[in-house]
């Protein structure tokens, strides 16, 4: 991923936070037929190995997991808040009229070895920890173990899981950290005032940076 020092995030906890927070993401692996990507939910796993593991699961019938190339990183693509910079808010406009459109976001790229898991047990572990996770903030948080057994069984045979050990992780949190301070807080302003979730998401890490 290209890089500029100025947008480098390299905190290890704040990467594992923007995977979790992450509601989709992009798994691209090496076949044999050549690159496939696919968009899953994932299971940010911190405590396993020196960067952490990425869990999830594909549908059997995906063809992505057959003949993967394991010399090649499987490549995680988390992808966080985002929003368009208008250069109508910049002080730079009114001073010199040098400014020119631009995007902020927050992207996370885990690169490591995959694996995939076709037993039944790895599978259900998964598939539990992944509801878990994204039920638990629910008033009423349903579980895998609400539905029979045997359902629950019969849907493992369709998919196959996967786990991705991080073996390198990058961080690109594009904050406008390569304006001056007059333009950054005219760039906070105008997304807090369009009301746009993610606009204000951004403004908020601006003004948390």
């Amino acid at each position: 991923m290209y890089m500029p020092p100025a947008f480098a995030e390299t905190r290890l906890p704040v990467l594992h936070e923007a995977i979790r927070q992450s509601r989709l993401t992009s798994l691209v692996t090496l076949n044999e037929t050549g690159l496939e990507a696919s968009q899953v939910p994932v299971l940010m796993d911190p405590s396993e190995g020196e960067f952490g593991t990425i869990y999830g699961h594909l549908a059997r019938a995906n063809p992505q997991w057959r003949g993967v190339q394991q010399a090649v990183p499987a490549l995680a693509i988390a992808t966080g808040p985002d929003a368009y910079i208008s250069p109508s808010w910049y002080a730079t406009k009114k001073q010199t009229g040098k400014v020119v459109p631009t995007w902020n976001y927050v992207v996370v790229h885990a690169y490591g070895g995959i694996e995939f898991i076709e037993e039944a047990e790895g599978l259900l572990a998964i598939v539990t920890r992944l509801t878990d996770h994204h039920e638990g903030k629910r008033a009423e948080p349903w579980a895998v173990s609400d539905a029979p057994g045997d359902f629950i069984q019969a849907q493992l045979k369709g998919i196959v899981g996967f786990k991705l050990t991080i073996t390198r992780i990058e961080g690109k949190w594009k904050l406008s950290q390569n304006r001056s301070a007059e333009d950054r807080s005219g760039v906070i302003e105008g997304l807090q005032k369009g009301g746009d979730p993610a606009d204000t998401a951004i403004a908020d890490l601006m003004t948390s940076d």
